[in-house]
């Protein structure tokens, strides 16, 4: 049954749009005339986008935040701006949390926690968290979807349209059309938190004999489509972890990495949000361990073909075969391949796959900050494409890239020092393509997630 705060309200989509259309059309109106009498600033540009939309909540504010650690998507100073947006909303008072509650679980829902705490313990930008202790004991964390997120994303979404369609009348060479249509697709799908419990449930499957990894478990009885509960993890912030000792650090940082490129290698899943917030390192003996993973609405399904072309790509970068290289450019969909085009493409593999071809200790790079990492390498290939485009990145690269800039700024906070190349031929292992689609599809099955739904 439909219910008043939660259906994708017309009259909510309208006000909204309204409101975000306002600020956005402004602004690229104002960038658009800027480049007709040759002001084209691009600092200045990123700045009243980013005033545009820094009184804004929800889910442009994370779309913002997502555009601005994708590589091409925007230019860099605009990345830069958007990266100073904070993407928490305001937390819902008690009162609204316990209609809320009601309307998720029936007016005796209390009755089904032996404690829920009224004061959110993390509020962001499509829910907030309560910890609570469940009837057994444990102690839970309950995570509770903002009213009318449908509404809201629908009308994030037409005007995240209205700079994609800037983007293209100011940058031609790039197409972000695929961009656009997989950044849609994602968020429409971290609305459905029964579809993020069977995300955590397959991860818990595929990573239960890793120590150094901890996903919680969904409490079936205690969760909606709207409203997710889970165990509850102890962990600390990363960032908490800066000055450890280098051997801390690097078990901290090793665990990172298993944690995104085994599921990758073996079941063709990423966790596409690499945002810090979505995990904590976990202490055994009074020393960090490891992490917990811990938010999982953003989860990208690839094709076995996908994961193949990866690991062809890299293969072809490490033994120098251009040819090799090339053919998992037209595997992944790329058109028109020129020599020129292939070079300005591989600007930006080496810069993704450069730590994993020398057998060595390493840092992931030398002389950039975590918000810098990447920047100067998106920047030669959007210059180069000027020339050699134009080009549609496949819509699968939106988080790959995320992924790859995502770990790589953290194992820059912690100041990493690891053999990345012996970790990756670690995730790849074995690779076969049936043998992984196989594995993909009974692993989906068992967590209850469609293995065609990719």
């Amino acid at each position: 049954m439909a219910r008043d705060d939660e259906k994708n309200s017309l009259t909510g989509r309208f006000v909204r749009h309204a409101r975000i259309g306002a600020n956005v059309g402004s602004a690229a109106m104002r960038i658009a005339g800027g480049r007709m009498f040759g002001d084209g600033d691009l600092g200045r540009e990123g700045k009243l986008i980013a005033d545009a939309l820094g009184g804004l909540k929800g889910p442009l504010m994370k779309v913002a935040q997502l555009l601005a650690t994708i590589p091409d998507a925007i230019p860099a100073e605009w990345a830069a701006e958007l990266q100073r947006l904070q993407a928490h909303a305001p937390a819902m008072g008690w009162a609204f949390v316990r209609r809320r509650m009601n309307a998720e679980l029936g007016a005796d829902w209390a009755k089904r926690f032996a404690d829920f705490e009224h004061a959110p313990a993390h509020a962001a930008s499509l829910g907030q968290v309560h910890r609570a202790t469940g009837k057994d004991g444990r102690r839970l964390a309950v995570k509770l979807q903002y009213p009318d997120m449908a509404s809201a994303v629908e009308a994030d979404l037409d005007q995240l349209g209205v700079l994609f369609a800037l983007m293209r009348r100011l940058r031609p060479q790039i197409d972000t059309s695929e961009i656009a249509e997989e950044v849609g697709a994602r968020l429409r799908e971290e609305l459905d938190y029964e579809r993020e419990r069977r995300h955590m449930r397959v991860y818990r499957e595929i990573l239960a004999d890793d120590e150094g990894i901890r996903v919680p478990e969904p409490i079936e009885a205690l969760s909606t489509s709207r409203l997710l509960t889970m165990t509850w993890l102890d962990g600390n912030g990363l960032l908490a972890h800066k000055a450890d000792d280098q051997e801390t650090r690097n078990r901290i940082s090793e665990a990172m990495f298993r944690a995104w490129w085994h599921p990758f290698g073996r079941f063709g899943l990423i966790h596409g949000d690499p945002h810090l917030g979505n995990y904590a390192a976990f202490e055994a003996d009074g020393a960090p361990q490891g992490i917990n993973l811990l938010d999982f609405g953003c989860i990208r399904i690839f094709p076995a073909r996908f994961v193949e072309g990866v690991i062809e790509h890299y293969r072809g970068l490490l033994h120098d075969d251009r040819d090799r290289v090339v053919a998992a450019y037209e595997a992944w969909g790329f058109k028109n391949l020129s020599e020129e085009l292939i070079d300005t493409l591989d600007i930006w593999a080496r810069f993704v796959f450069g730590p994993l071809l020398t057998d060595r200790k390493r840092r992931i790079a030398e002389g950039v900050s975590p918000i810098e990492f990447g920047r100067k390498e998106a920047q030669r290939v959007a210059d180069a494409l000027r020339t050699h485009g134009p080009v549609t990145p496949p819509r699968e690269f939106l988080f790959m890239d995320r992924a790859a800039l995502g770990l790589g700024g953290v194992f820059l906070h912690l100041d990493a020092e690891l053999n990345f190349h012996r970790l990756f031929e670690a995730a790849i292992d074995g690779f076969e393509r049936e043998a992984m689609a196989k594995r993909q599809s009974d692993a989906l099955s068992r967590a209850g997630l469609n293995p065609s739904d990719q």
